[in-house]
């Protein structure tokens, strides 16, 4: 089984993470940084930040906890080149290097696409969402897909690639309010912003499957499922596709969205109910992953517990969270490290959710799958 972690905020930026980086400007995306510092600021910014924020050291922690692969993201610009933006491949090759030498395997997702498949910041441009509208912007995203593919398909840590991360369902547009909780800088220029249609994103996940499969018979392609994971139920079929997994994203804070603040007993009924039920149901169709999840539940009633309270409070979230994943080939934890300091924002933290003892201090000893 799959026992991975995200290394968020690294070449993939969220100023939540790491809101340092952004001081002295308005920014809040990726994009707007960019474009906002001169190009002196800019490269010395990112240079020192990526070289410093994931090492040759953190690969060999991760190796010590039973971590057996990285999720990393990666923008679309990451071969460079495209204006005002930052390459960063170089990058993606020295985790490669040290992937190889503590054994661990990686998953590159690609995780944003010129105007954003979602309107997050997480997406590089909060509050936009018009990437399947422009066909030219398409294509880029597939042919980043296989030039990254043909760089790194002889490398034996190479496990798996993903076409697209978190495309938006019309459901989690309305729920989360897009517009409003990620307004866009440039109004004029989001106008048009919309959710991703499903018809467009199976034709998208049709010709990125094509193009992957032409550059690597080998590598595992990884779907998101646009949070709308039923609707995938008759599409990845053999022999139309086959060494596939489809990943899915669960959070507790979704509860705590829909519902409002809940008690411990109320985010266990809904792991049972929603992260449970569904996977096991799900899991007679094709693979699964949870790609990202996390303990953070969003709930201000987690503040006023004591430290011996929460600890036994999140060491159960974890425990239920993890039987439910055994319904899965694995799992990537949202994310490796955070550059803030903010207790409500710790169990975000994998490295603190481990300290602190929410997690099993070898992960390693944690479930393993029932999924073939």
């Amino acid at each position: 089984m799959i026992k991975g972690v995200n290394l968020g905020n690294w070449l993939v930026l969220e100023k939540w993470m790491g809101p340092e980086l952004f001081a002295g400007t308005s920014a809040e995306d990726e994009s707007h940084l960019c474009s906002e510092l001169n190009e002196i600021a800019k490269h010395e910014r990112f240079k020192v930040h990526r070289d410093s924020y994931i090492t040759d050291r953190d690969f060999a922690y991760l190796a010590r906890r039973g971590i057996d692969l990285v999720r990393i993201p990666v923008p679309f610009f990451i071969f460079g080149g495209y204006e005002p933006y930052v390459g960063c491949i170089e990058y993606l090759d020295k985790a490669f290097r040290w992937a190889e030498r503590y054994k661990i395997k990686i998953l590159i997702d690609l995780h944003t696409v010129p105007d954003s498949q979602n309107g997050f910041d997480n997406g590089g441009i909060a509050g936009v969402c018009k990437w399947p509208k422009n066909p030219e912007h398409v294509e880029f995203a597939l042919e980043v897909l296989e030039r990254l593919t043909s760089r790194y398909r002889d490398k034996n840590t190479f496990w798996g690639i993903q076409p697209l991360n978190e495309p938006i369902s019309q459901e989690l547009w309305d729920l989360i309010d897009i517009p409003n909780r990620y307004p866009a800088v440039d109004k004029d220029y989001a106008a048009g912003s919309e959710p991703v249609p499903t018809d467009f994103l199976k034709g998208f996940y049709r010709e990125a499957y094509r193009r992957i499969r032409a550059q690597s018979d080998d590598v595992t392609i990884v779907f998101h499922d646009g949070f709308r994971i039923r609707e995938w139920v008759r599409f990845f079929t053999e022999p139309d596709f086959r060494n596939i997994v489809v990943d899915t994203h669960l959070y507790l804070m979704m509860y705590t969205m829909a519902s409002g603040d809940g008690d411990l007993n109320d985010y266990l009924r809904y792991i049972e109910n929603e992260f449970d039920g569904t996977l096991r149901e799900m899991s007679r169709h094709f693979p699964l992953m949870v790609g990202e999840w996390c303990l953070n539940t969003m709930s201000k009633k987690d503040a006023v517990l004591t430290d011996n309270e929460r600890r036994d409070y999140y060491r159960r979230l974890a425990a239920a969270q993890l039987r439910a994943w055994e319904h899965t080939s694995g799992w990537c934890y949202w994310s490796y490290k955070l550059q803030v300091d903010a207790p409500e924002l710790d169990t975000w933290d994998m490295g603190k959710t481990l300290e602190l003892g929410y997690l099993p201090e070898d992960l390693s000893d944690a479930p393993v799958a029932n999924h073939p």
